[in-house]
């Protein structure tokens, strides 16, 4: 009997129940538990200063309990096919093999020798499939910093607990994990520079709206937050066997240069339901601009690149003399561009500089609004990124090809009676629903307006042009409304004045 070509998927697929893991789930107030206990015997060992010590450690130990589970999910469904399975991680380095005996299992010294010594260096040797060269690549700067082999063995106990083939546990975990993660890169300072606040990165992938069979790339992802936000939209597109492979396999890339985030990108993803996640931890600006082909482009690539920073000169000669500089913000825009296929879309953070700055930032522009359609500039209220960087940011959204004709731009306004956002009151996705409402009929409003390709290359390709309707907006505002605006506000403040002194005056 001939099979059908595709077969449906009735409900989200999770993963089936496995002999080594209790059949039921872990609530979330369990799971919670678990977490906080493993933090907690975490802040009792001398090796581990702070949260930006201990989330990665625990990342480490968590990825390697959630990869095996995986492992034992893709042998048992082999097994059921009647195939030969090849496990990714060998024998005795499997977590079923050193940890899951929590009474015989290593621990103290015994534990610490074969973690450092044997564990993670081999984890690092790792060669041969592409998976097995992905967890090389997690563990190539992984260390182990616990100093207590006993403390190690009780968070490896406490992980033992977590079921990664109950999808109830992964979807809780995820949540946790991202609150871990935010927790983090408010310990992280100065270092916090691959956060970016969730209603953002929700707001660019819903814009760009990426499509299943689209190949998505962030070049410079951090901890995958657009990549996880890209797989829990497309999640919902899926209809087929055919649909959940493609969108494991053939649709969200990411590049992350730097050892520490690609480690929790990895982990992310994975724990958002992404069984083979396609990060490379590498350095996108890397090879020359003209080296990148049909091959490499891409349909969506949505990133926030890292700004404010400095690459060296061997990776500014990648790119072409005219517009070379060590400002990444404007190098990751070429490379983007560089990196789109014909009816490619971005949408991607750019600080303020890259919009008024002159010279090579001015004949980047040019190539942008001259080869891509410049559609759309959401300019950003100050404070977005507080406390992270107090730099202005801005959305650009654009398409391939061009040329761009005229520029939408939209002011997001702070909420009312607030200065700036804080890490406990942040900016949250609603702020972005008048521009959602405006975005398919691109009107001129209090809040919105429209600019000319042609007058902004007159003006040298400077895209930073302020709201000419905001009824606040001085600079724009004409003399007399001006002067009547400013004599008003004085005749308020001296009537305040006098109810102030009135009410200090010595009563008889």
């Amino acid at each position: 009997m001939r099979q059908p070509k595709s077969k449906k998927i009735r409900t989200q697929p999770t993963l089936p129940q496995l002999a080594s893991a209790p059949n039921n789930g872990t609530s979330k107030a369990q799971l919670s538990s678990v977490i906080k206990s493993a933090r907690d015997i975490m802040r009792k060992d001398a090796g581990l200063n702070g949260d930006l010590d201990r989330l990665p450690q625990l990342s480490w130990v968590l990825f390697l309990k959630c990869f095996d589970d995986l492992e034992l999910r893709r042998e048992q469904e082999a097994v059921m096919r009647g195939q030969p399975y090849k496990p990714i991680i060998p024998q005795a380095y499997r977590w079923r093999d050193w940890a899951a005996d929590e009474n015989k299992g290593r621990t103290g010294e015994d534990l610490l020798k074969f973690v450092n010594d044997d564990l993670l260096p081999n984890l690092r040797g790792l060669n041969g499939s592409d998976e097995r060269q992905t967890i090389a690549d997690v563990f190539k700067e992984t260390f182990n910093r616990f100093l207590s082999g006993f403390l190690l063995r009780d968070v490896v106990n406490l992980v033992n607990r977590i079921n990664f083939n109950s999808s109830d546990d992964i979807h809780t975990l995820s949540h946790l994990y991202e609150s871990m993660l935010k927790e983090m890169r408010d310990a992280a300072g100065d270092s916090g520079e691959f956060y970016t606040p969730r209603p953002v990165v929700r707001f660019i992938v819903e814009r760009v709206e990426p499509k299943l069979g689209d190949k998505v790339l962030d070049p410079a992802c951090g901890t995958g937050g657009f990549l996880v936000e890209t797989y829990n939209l497309l999640e919902q597109q899926q209809h087929t066997v055919e649909d959940r492979e493609t969108l494991q396999t053939a649709t969200l890339y990411g590049v992350e240069k730097k050892p520490m985030p690609f480690l929790l990108g990895m982990m992310n993803l994975l724990l958002h339901g992404v069984d083979r996640p396609n990060l490379r931890r590498d350095n996108a600006l890397k090879n020359p601009l003209r080296e990148i082909t049909a091959k490499d482009r891409v349909n969506v690539i949505v990133t926030n690149p890292p700004f404010g920073g400095e690459e060296e000169r061997g990776i500014q000669l990648n790119f072409p003399e005219a517009t070379r500089t060590s400002e990444t913000a404007l190098l990751f825009v070429q490379f983007i561009m560089r990196s789109l296929k014909e009816g490619g879309r971005c949408g991607m953070v750019v600080p303020n500089g890259t919009l008024f700055g002159d010279g090579v930032a001015a004949r980047v522009k040019e190539q942008l609004l001259t080869d891509f359609n410049l559609h759309t500039i959401v300019r950003l209220p100050n404070g977005v990124f507080a406390p992270y960087t107090s730099i202005p940011t801005n959305l650009l959204f654009f398409d391939k090809p061009g040329p761009t004709t005229s520029i939408w731009y939209y002011e997001l306004p702070l909420p009312e009676r607030r200065k700036n956002y804080t890490k406990t009151a942040p900016l949250q996705d609603a702020e972005f629903d008048g521009c959602r409402a405006l975005w398919g009929r691109r009107e001129a409003t209090a809040r919105s307006w429209i600019v000319a390709a042609k007058d902004v290359a007159a003006n040298n390709y400077n895209l930073d042009i302020k709201n000419p309707n905001r009824v606040d907006d001085y600079e724009h505002m004409p003399p007399e409304k001006l002067v009547a605006d400013i004599t008003a506000k004085e005749k308020r403040i001296a009537e305040i004045m006098a109810e102030i002194a009135e009410a200090l005056e010595p009563r008889g």
